[in-house]
């Protein structure tokens, strides 16, 4: 086992671990909920999002591995899975046979559609409810510093 100089301090422990466990319950809630109402799973709804948020609903493979922070194998069996179910196609660059693309199918977008709103009101239940203005204005600003620190630690 490494040693380290800089263990973390009981305070410190307590909001790592907290956060954690905040993650883990809130994003396995989520899930659990849109899997039993549309059908989708969470790493469904989140493919699905990332395509439709881009004006053509199609991205090279690797690019929407990277939006989503999956390895090349995972995006891989789970873009199978989802192009079995009809939500998306995969497309062969016709310029480059290195390159391939990802699109969104008519049908993935209606699941979409139809998930999102129940989506959102889980959200705003489980997420934004329990928190006040001002409590959620500063939960945003440390996200976006922590995800600040995590793109300079990509460099």
């Amino acid at each position: 086992m490494t040693e380290t100089s800089h263990w973390l301090t009981d305070a410190e422990q307590h909001a790592w671990r907290s956060f954690v466990r905040l993650q883990d319950r809130l994003l396995g809630r989520l899930g659990r909920e849109m899997q039993a109402e549309s059908g989708l799973s969470s790493a469904d709804y989140g493919v699905l999002v990332e395509l439709t948020e881009v004006p053509e609903g199609r991205l090279r493979v690797l690019e929407l591995a990277r939006a989503v922070e999956w390895e090349k194998s995972r995006m891989s069996h789970h873009l199978n899975r989802m192009a079995k179910r009809g939500l998306i196609v995969r497309e062969d660059c016709p310029t480059d046979a290195r390159v391939a693309f990802v699109a969104v199918t008519p049908a993935g977008r209606e699941a979409l559609a139809a998930a999102a709103p129940r989506h959102v009101e889980a959200v705003r239940r489980l997420f934004i409810d329990p928190l006040t203005p001002a409590e959620l204005a500063m939960l945003a600003q440390i996200s976006n510093r922590i995800l600040e620190q995590l793109e300079k630690d990509c460099d």
